[in-house]
């Protein structure tokens, strides 16, 4: 089994999460018997990634990107300015964290008797202040992630 020298506990964070441990454990996986895991990836690296990602697939994902870019460019380890590269910028935007949630824009048309157009409008920033208000305030009632 390959060795991940380094340890959260040991670095004095305290919050350890399920998205932090399937990291390592991915690369544990995948990894050639023998490798450690730090000659893969550096434990700041691992740290942006579950920092950023919240769900196995994304993990998945951003991790092969980050991957591929690191050995296209010669980088061993891959470092996290590598990662952060490979990142999307909109990831944390209000659209991907509700569909993460299982809302789509149909969903909110019909949740919240809205229009398309407003609810795009909503998730861009340029609707209206007052009809967004009443929009936020309807979505918060109902517990959604916004």
């Amino acid at each position: 089994m390959p060795i991940c020298s380094w340890n959260r506990e040991l670095r004095g964070q305290t919050e350890f999460s399920a998205v932090w441990a399937y990291t390592p454990w991915l690369l544990n996986a995948s990894a050639v018997e023998g490798t450690e895991i730090d000659t893969i990836l550096t434990e700041d690296a691992v740290d942006l990634l579950a920092t950023k990602l919240r769900t196995p697939l994304q993990i998945q994902l951003h991790l092969t990107l980050a991957l591929e870019a690191g050995y296209q460019a010669g980088e061993r380890p891959v470092s996290v300015e590598v990662v952060e590269s490979v990142l999307s910028r909109q990831m944390d935007d209000l659209e991907p964290t509700l569909m993460r949630h299982g809302y789509h824009i149909k969903d909110l048309v019909e949740q919240f008797d809205a229009r398309p157009a407003e609810i795009k409008a909503f998730l861009n920033n340029t609707l209206d202040p007052a009809r967004a208000t009443e929009l936020r305030d309807k979505m918060l009632a109902v517990g959604l992630p916004i």
